[in-house]
């Protein structure tokens, strides 16, 4: 546990390094590019991840690094830093503070560090396997809500069902939970982490795009996994369900999986 401190102290300085970076670009006039995948991405991208990349490499140079805007090193390494400076680019760019930087600390392939940092709202989620989440420094619960039919779903954009029946499979779950909305990305997790929210249900992420999530949520006593209820990974296939508590997570993967 002692290990685990030591990283997440560390991982609350990178944040501390990347915040002034973004912070600096927001609202402000920005040349955007579309990546392969059509995906926007901005020099508040780059040189966040850049710094990010800068200082584990001094630190800890024998970790592995995979982020959005730059090639994996050390892969193979036990300890890997997963990175995506601007979780919510569209949102970013259009000046809407959701976005966040998320930072993860995978080791052995399992994430036990996660960090969801708003830096324009001053705002910081950090999870530790075994330690829990802290809220801007205050312990964290996720609700208890215990039935659909009360929950709040979030999920980014409606178009990230849009690929086979995901779109049926969302719906006929929004149609029964007790309100659904639209917009979050990263920051939704936070809010469920918080309480505020009691589930979060995406399609088409990448893996920099959730590893960050899951100590964040599980440290608040909620549960994360793909559709079929499995463990997220390296190897998802990019559906992600995050809930308050079990009971809600075994209601909304019968809709799911179907």
């Amino acid at each position: 546990m002692a290990e685990l401190q030591k990283f997440s102290e560390f991982a609350a300085t990178l944040a501390d390094a990347s915040g002034p970076i973004v912070r600096e670009y927001f609202r402000t006039p920005l040349d955007v590019e579309s990546k392969s995948d059509l995906s926007p991405v901005t020099i508040a991208d780059r040189n966040a991840e850049a710094i990010l990349r800068k200082r584990i490499e001094e630190t800890f140079p024998d970790h592995g690094i995979i982020g959005e805007e730059y090639g994996p090193v050390r892969e193979d390494a036990s300890h890997i830093w997963v990175l995506d400076p601007i979780d919510g680019t569209k949102a970013f760019i259009t000046g809407l503070p959701i976005f966040g930087t998320l930072i993860a600390l995978a080791i052995d392939g399992e994430p036990v560090i996660g960090v969801i940092d708003q830096p324009v709202l001053g705002e910081r989620w950090i999870g530790v396997k075994g330690e829990g989440t802290h809220f801007n420094g205050k312990p964290i619960k996720t609700s208890n809500c215990r039935q659909l039919a009360g929950a709040a779903l979030y999920a980014t954009h409606p178009s990230m069902f849009d690929q086979g029946t995901d779109g049926k499979k969302f719906d006929g779950l929004a149609n029964i939970v007790g309100q659904t909305r639209f917009g979050g990305d990263c920051y939704a997790y936070g809010l469920l982490a918080s309480g505020h929210i009691d589930l979060v249900v995406e399609a088409q992420l990448q893996f920099y795009d959730f590893m960050a999530l899951i100590p964040v949520v599980e440290g608040a006593g909620g549960i994360t996994s793909d559709w079929q209820g499995d463990r997220l990974g390296r190897g998802s296939d990019g559906h992600m369900l995050a809930a308050a508590n079990e009971t809600l997570q075994d209601l909304a993967l019968d809709h799911l999986r179907v």
